[in-house]
Formats: C-alpha cells, sequence, structure tokens
C-alpha cells in the first residue's frame, strides 16, 4: 500500500505540522473532523477521537474522494510495516472496505482485531464517494515485536494512498490490487482531535454532530473538504514556492524583519527539515535520499517518486527545495555573461559580482565533496579528460575564474556541505526557518493570486482551513512573491488572468478555476510562457577498460557496496559523497550566423540508456553529455492543457537549425579524439550510425536537461525590478524571469538572481 517510501513516522517539528492538516466540519453529518485534503487528488482524510485518557480503543474517521479514485486509503500511524492500513472503494453504489496489515512491503492482508462499522453518511454520487467509519480496536494494535499506535495525545504524521487503477475483485473487501498510484504524508495534531465522550458516543452511533454550518452556499449532497476554523492572517510578504529563487528570497525578507509566510505545495526533503524517506541501510541515521549525493540517480528510477509534480508533464520537483533537492548538485557560479545585456539583462542587473559574492559566502561548492578531502570513482573523469587534451583543453578549478569558459575542463564541483546536500535548503532556509518572522506552511497549493485590478491582495490556496475560503491576506502594503518555478509561475498567472488569452480562456473554461478569474476587463495580456529555454542534451556512451560503471548505479538504493555505506554513513565520506557527475567541460563556438554559443559537457560512470550493435562490458560503461548552454537561439513555449496541466506547447529545442549545427560540430570534434585514447569505443552511437543521424533520431523526451528558464522573461513579462508588469505589488523570483540560458546547470544563477531580486524589492518604495 505504503511501500517502502512510509518507513516510519516522520520527525516533524510540531510548528509545522500544525500548518499541515487542521480542524473542519463535514456538512453531511456535522463531525467535526480533524484531517486534510490533499490537493494533487483531492481526496479528504480525517479522524476523531474519544477524550484523551479514555480507555476506548477506537476513533471515527472518514475519506472523502472523487469518483475517479479507483481506491484510497490511510494509514493513521504513518507507515505501511507493522501498521493499521485502512483502504476502501466505491462498487455498485456502495462503500466496499477493509483493515490490513502487512510485516513487509507486500500487499497488505486482512488484519485481525478491527471492527469497521459504516456509519450512514458513508455514500457514493456522480461525483464523490465517501467512507465514514467507527473504527473499534483501532488505536492500539499487536505486532510482532509488540504494540503499535496513533499518537493520540501529540503530534503524528498519517500516510495516504491513492489509486486510478481498479482493484481486481471490487466487491471483494479483501480482493487484490496493484500498488497505488500515488502517496504521501500530512502532519496532523492528534492531541487536538478529540471530543467529549458525550458527544463521541452520538457520533459513533451514528448520530448527527453540532459543529460549525458550512457556508452558504455549501452544497451538503457532495463531500467537500475542510471548512474554517483558522483565522485568515495577514502578511507582509507572501512567498509562493520553496526552490532556490523562494529560499534566498524568504531569507533576506526575515533578515529584514519583514512578517513573511512561504508556502510550498510539498512536503519535507533534508533530514533536518523532517524529511525521512531513506534506504533500509540508512535506518538509524538523520540521513535521507536527499541528503545522500549518491542517490542522485535513483530520483529518476524510484517507483515511489512522490516529489515529482504530478501536473507537470516534464521533471519538475514539489517539495521542500523544489529542484534544489533532487538535482545533481552541480554548483557553477555565474560568469559575468550570465548577466550581460546581450543575452536580455537591463543594464541595472550587469553588475552581479556583489550579489554572487554574498551567494559564494553562504554557499561556495566543492569540487571534493567528500569529507575525508579524496575524490573517489574519477576514472571516468580521467578518461574524458586524456579526449578533452587533445583538443588543447586545459584543467582548471572551474568557480576560481568563472568567466574562463572556452577550452576548459574541471572536476565537478557541488552545492554540498560535509558531505550532504546542501544547496539553499541547508543554508538559507536553515536561517529563515530560525527566525519568528517566518511562518512556512508545507502541502499547501497556491491556485492564484486574488486581484483588485492592478492590486493584490493575498492568494487563493487549496486549504479552505483558513479563513473559511483559502485565502491568505497581504497587510495594506504587502507583496506576494512568486517562486513556483518555470511551469508552476506561469500556471499561476494563467489562473490570476495574467498571460495570453488563449490561457486564460483554458482557465475560464475550468469549472474551479473559472469563477476565481478577475473580470475579463482586468486581464492582463502579458506574453507569459514565451522565450522559453532549456539545454538541448545529447548522451554519448562508451566504454574503457579502466572505468568502474558502479553497477550503473542500480544497486545504490537497496543494496550499495557494503564498505561504501559503512563509510557513508560513518562520517560522509567515499563514493556515495559525490553525485554521479566527475568532469565538465566547456567549448565556445562560433555560428553560421555568426553568433557564439558554448558547448558544455558532463562526463559520469554508468549510461542511463544504451544503443549499440557492439557487444560490450557493462562494468566498464560511462556517459558523456554534450550540451549548449549561453548563446542558444531556439525558444520555446510553455502552457497548461484543458485540465489546467502544465506542459511544453512548443519544445525549446532546435527551433533555430543553427543550434543543432553548431551541437553537431561540438560532437563531431570530441569523438574524433577518440582514436587517441587508448581502449576507448563509442558504444551509442555505435559504427553503424552516423553522429548527424542518431542527433536527428534523438527522442526530444530524451533532450530535456530541465533548465528551463524564460517563461516570465525579464522586460517582457517584469519589469527590472521583477514586479510583474500592469499590477502594483506581485513580484516573480525564480528561473522563469532569466531571459536566456546560464553557462552551466543553473541553480547558482538562479540564487544569485534572488539575491539581487530581493534586494531590488526591498529598495522598491511603497511596500511594507
Amino acid at each position: 500500500m505504503l511501500r517502502r517510501l512510509a518507513l516510519g513516522v516522520l520527525p516533524f517539528l510540531g510548528s509545522v505540522l500544525a500548518q499541515a492538516g487542521g480542524a473542519y466540519v463535514d456538512p453531511d453529518n456535522g463531525i467535526t473532523f480533524y484531517g486534510y485534503t490533499e490537493p494533487a487528488h483531492g481526496v479528504t482524510y480525517g479522524f476523531v477521537f474519544p477524550p484523551l485518557g479514555s480507555t476506548s480503543n477506537e476513533f471515527i474517521g472518514e475519506i472523502v474522494a472523487p469518483i475517479a479514485g479507483a481506491w484510497a486509503g490511510v494509514s493513521p500511524g504513518g507507515s505501511m510495516i507493522n501498521n493499521l492500513l485502512l483502504v476502501a472503494w466505491p462498487n455498485a453504489g456502495k462503500i466496499v472496505r477493509s483493515a490490513r496489515y502487512t510485516t513487509s512491503y507486500v500487499l497488505p492482508t486482512a488484519m485481525s482485531g478491527p471492527i469497521l462499522t459504516d456509519l450512514p453518511s458513508s455514500k457514493v454520487n456522480a461525483t464523490h464517494w465517501k467512507w465514514v467509519y467507527r473504527c473499534q480496536n483501532c488505536v492500539t494494535w499487536a505486532t510482532d515485536s509488540g504494540t503499535n499506535s496513533i499518537p493520540v495525545g501529540d503530534f503524528g504524521v498519517p500516510a495516504w494512498a491513492y489509486s486510478s487503477a481498479p482493484v481486481d475483485t471490487p466487491s471483494n473487501p479483501q480482493s487484490t490490487f496493484v500498488e497505488h498510484t500515488d502517496f504521501g504524508f500530512f502532519g496532523l495534531d492528534y492531541s487536538a482531535a478529540h471530543v467529549s465522550d458525550a458527544q463521541y458516543q452520538i457520533w459513533a452511533s451514528g448520530g448527527s454532530g453540532t459543529g460549525t454550518v458550512p457556508p452558504t452556499g455549501t452544497p451538503t449532497t457532495t463531500p467537500t473538504g475542510p471548512t474554517s476554523t483558522v483565522p485568515a492572517i495577514p502578511y507582509d510578504y507572501i512567498v509562493v514556492g520553496s526552490g532556490p529563487g523562494g529560499l534566498v528570497t524568504t531569507d533576506r525578507l526575515t533578515e529584514a524583519g519583514k512578517k513573511v509566510i512561504l508556502i510550498e505545495r510539498g512536503g519535507p526533503s533534508l533530514g533536518f527539515t523532517g524529511g525521512n524517506y531513506q534506504p533500509d541501510w540508512e535506518k538509524g541515521t538523520n540521513l535521507t535520499k536527499f541528503d545522500t549525493p549518491g542517490l542522485f540517480e535513483t530520483m529518476f528510477s524510484d517507483s515511489n517518486s512522490f516529489w515529482w509534480c504530478k501536473d507537470i508533464t516534464v521533471f519538475a520537483g514539489c517539495l521542500l527545495g523544489g529542484g534544489t533537492a533532487i538535482n545533481g548538485g552541480l554548483w557553477w557560479l555565474p560568469p559575468d555573461l550570465d548577466f550581460s545585456t546581450s543575452y536580455g539583462w537591463p543594464s541595472s542587473w550587469v553588475n552581479h559580482n556583489p550579489y554572487t559574492a554574498k551567494l559564494k559566502a553562504r554557499l561556495p561548492g566543492t569540487d571534493i565533496p567528500s569529507t575525508d578531502g579524496k575524490r573517489y570513482l574519477m576514472q571516468s573523469a580521467d578518461v574524458t579528460a586524456q579526449l578533452l587534451k587533445s583538443s588543447n583543453y586545459v584543467n582548471i578549478t572551474i568557480n576560481d575564474n568563472t568567466n574562463y569558459k572556452d577550452h576548459v575542463y574541471g572536476y565537478s564541483t557541488f552545492g554540498f556541505l560535509g558531505g550532504k546536500r546542501a544547496g539553499p535548503i541547508a543554508t538559507y532556509y536553515k536561517s529563515a526557518i530560525a527566525r519568528k518572522n517566518l511562518v512556512y506552511k508545507p502541502n499547501t497549493m497556491v491556485l492564484n493570486v486574488v486581484r483588485d485590478g492592478s492590486q493584490i491582495t493575498g492568494v487563493k490556496t487549496n486549504d479552505n482551513v483558513i479563513g473559511g475560503n483559502g485565502i491568505i491576506p497581504l497587510t495594506a502594503k504587502g507583496r506576494v512573491i512568486l517562486s513556483a518555478g518555470s511551469f508552476g509561475t506561469p500556471r499561476i498567472l494563467f489562473r490570476s488572468g495574467i498571460g495570453p488569452t488563449d490561457m486564460i480562456n483554458l482557465v475560464k473554461a475550468d469549472s474551479v478555476a473559472g469563477p476565481l478569474l478577475p473580470p475579463q476587463a482586468q486581464w492582463l495580456n502579458l506574453p507569459v510562457g514565451y522565450n522559453v529555454s532549456d539545454n538541448p542534451s545529447i548522451n554519448l556512451v562508451f566504454t574503457h577498460p579502466s572505468v568502474d560503471a558502479y553497477d550503473n548505479w542500480a544497486n545504490v538504493w537497496t543494496a550499495p557496496r557494503p564498505a561504501d555505506a559503512k563509510q557513508y554513513i560513518k562520517d560522509q565520506s567515499g563514493v556515495l559523497a559525490h553525485a554521479s557527475p566527475r568532469l565538465n567541460f566547456w567549448r565556445a563556438y562560433s555560428g553560421s550566423d555568426q553568433k557564439t554559443r558554448w558547448l558544455q559537457g558532463t562526463a559520469r560512470p554508468g549510461a542511463a540508456s544504451i544503443t549499440t550493435k557492439y557487444a560490450y562490458n557493462a562494468s566498464q560503461i560511462m556517459t558523456i553529455t554534450v550540451y549548449l548552454s549561453t548563446g542558444v537561439t531556439s525558444r520555446g513555449r510553455i502552457g497548461i492543457d484543458a485540465a489546467l496541466k502544465a506542459y511544453p506547447i512548443v519544445n525549446p529545442w532546435f527551433t533555430d537549425p543553427v543550434d543543432k549545427a553548431v551541437l553537431l560540430q561540438g560532437i563531431n570534434d570530441l569523438v574524433a579524439n577518440i582514436p587517441k585514447v587508448s581502449g576507448l569505443t563509442m558504444i551509442t552511437p555505435d559504427n553503424t550510425t552516423t553522429v548527424k543521424a542518431y542527433v536527428d533520431a534523438y527522442d526530444p523526451a530524451s533532450m530535456n536537461s530541465n533548465h528551463w528558464v524564460g517563461s516570465c522573461s525579464i522586460n517582457h513579462v517584469v519589469d527590472q525590478n521583477t514586479k510583474v508588469i500592469g499590477t502594483n505589488n506581485l513580484f516573480v523570483v525564480d528561473a522563469s524571469i532569466i531571459p536566456s540560458m546560464p553557462m552551466g546547470n543553473p541553480q547558482a544563477s538562479i540564487m544569485s538572481m534572488a539575491e539581487q531580486a530581493v534586494a531590488k524589492i526591498l529598495a522598491l518604495a511603497g511596500g511594507a
């Protein structure tokens, strides 16, 4: 049901938990539940208990799901192993349900002990199904090693599971089914989820409650999510999204004494933030998948990849840190070209150096990430260096001279600290969350900004516990800063009546989002979603007898090499302190249009895919990924579909044929030197095809580098102060405002940009 991810109750801080779930009143039965409506599928999970100290081993719960939810389940204890698991689905107008249990990561089977009683407000209608139940013998239960229980007097982290695939035998409560299609967690203050014994007994026997009447107009025939119990508090600044832009911005705003709320649609990541998703071999530590650099390659192969945004068609991170929590961690401080007027920046942005210096002081980066001062698994770097030396490349420490980017190579540099992932999470977030003027609200999705013409008065969220309508307001001089990323920020703007008319009309046609739009006279026709860039990238796969492919990273999650796992756990040193890249290089090329484009390369052990007629030794494979970076001229467009899912309407790779010609030249120059490196063989492409034919046939889905920039470009969608044109107090600080591709993987350039952006916003007159 919840499989390997749910290894235990998440060690959230109480202040964070209190913001994840809360009280609401079910309009059909009047019961005051304590629970959560998860945003991805709109399923509500609720609980209520007898008084604290009661000897009753029971609770009342409910699951309310859209009809598209083939089945849903909840683990009140927060994990799969040795926990009560409740699963339900609709069939023939009725609810079919069961209590299940498992001692290993297999399909849970019937649990002995719990007694389930369906309460009268359970139902199925045309749009939703609702299971309201009494669960007796369900707070404490026996396990093979003793007892387990729901922490009824403390904070807890229930886990939920959801599937769009029907069970195998819908009429059978013990039906088998395939693994869930999605799952997650939410924080809940169980100590608050109690009522008097008299009230509990009324509800447990099927009686109705006396909770707060739902807001006027709330239908009583369709299950609804939480209604208001928490007042809407105004803030000086509302920051939407905890990626690199949002975390830098939040830290500097709180440092300046502003009252800030940071809203993140996902949950925790690194161990110190409350994350606990870890492989079995890291049990007993505070290390997680996201802390451990050597687990980077598993981000793309994990069947329970809850960190990817499910409503964006490319890889995008929905968790604390955004993409910086799940990327390879490459850390290239920006050269002057990254902020030049030649590449779209206003002249007021050219002097980035003071802001980059502030960034470097917080996170200098390292090309020796292991805490013992040694580099590991460097064979692919050594082989690639031989290849490059034949073309007169020079070996440098890349961040020592950020402007030196022609015919140079160096060891990969990472934004890690102490052998663990850091980025903006272990730096900017860590200092911001310690300040009392910050409220952090995870697991909450911002749908749109609330507008009164050009004035923004707040943001609309999916958490109707706030103010009864999910709206978080601004103070009189408050500002909203969107940092939801190159796909998330445009969608929020579209849903706020800002962007091309074709996109806003898609929002208008949506039954939920349409009524939230401002009047059409207030729509702002800005080129949101246009001018999008991403590095086109091509993988070349080689073998060399000196290379250790490290089992192509296939075993690092379940069974890494024992000595390496032991070494990493001991002091965060060794192979697993590195992400997979080992060497990077750059070269400048002049295209037929007389424009300069920069080739970038990354070498690593292993390979994502291999197409070859050669027999080859799989233990000796390595990959060189070749990109175009600064100077790329191709552009695409980001938009939404009728379901409001964000996707690339126009792919941004090779729309200008000169880009393709330059990348082909760069690849041909590289592979021409293969005969000069003894033992080196290129197996993808192999000698049955040409490089040109290989590139011509390359799958566009594999060309994506996930370095998207430009969808809210400065000077086009936002002004030089990052304020959305035509608004008084709406700003964007994320990769979407960057007008052209940075020189390298863009994490550091985004954060330098954010340092400069937040300084400009704070200096701008009229704000809080």
